[in-house]
């Protein structure tokens, strides 16, 4: 599976981005679509998740409410749309999958087989 994210860039506080991350090849079905974040000196976070089958979808607290997860099926693409962005938002983007991803198991990095190479995010105040 290779992953490519895109759609990052600069924008004040408050803006809005949409970031996509388009897919290739073949896993099981099941499993979970996700986004994590890494800002400068810290770790690398969970934003949001879509499990493949049925589509259900979560949230870090810190974005629930600003910003929405999808997937479009026809174009093998992902997207994270980010609204009322902060300051706080500022960070490296990463799309990943885990093929074998249950629930307990979506927010940690360690679940996820495949990563993309990244997108940059960064907000200004």
């Amino acid at each position: 599976v290779q992953l490519q994210a895109f759609g990052g860039g600069s924008v004040q506080a408050g803006g809005s981005l949409r970031l996509s991350c388009a897919y290739s090849g073949r896993t099981s079905s099941g499993g979970a679509m996700s986004w994590f974040r890494q800002a400068p000196g810290k770790e690398r976070e969970f934003v949001s998740s879509i499990f493949r089958s049925g589509g259900n979808t979560y949230y870090a607290d810190s974005v629930k409410g600003r910003f929405t997860i999808s997937r479009d099926y026809a174009k093998s693409t992902m997207y994270l749309q980010m609204n009322s962005l902060k300051p706080e938002d500022t960070a490296i983007y990463y799309c990943a999958v885990a093929p074998r991803a249950i629930l307990s198991s979506i927010g940690a990095s360690s679940s996820y087989d495949y990563w993309g190479q990244g997108t940059l995010v960064t907000v200004s105040s």
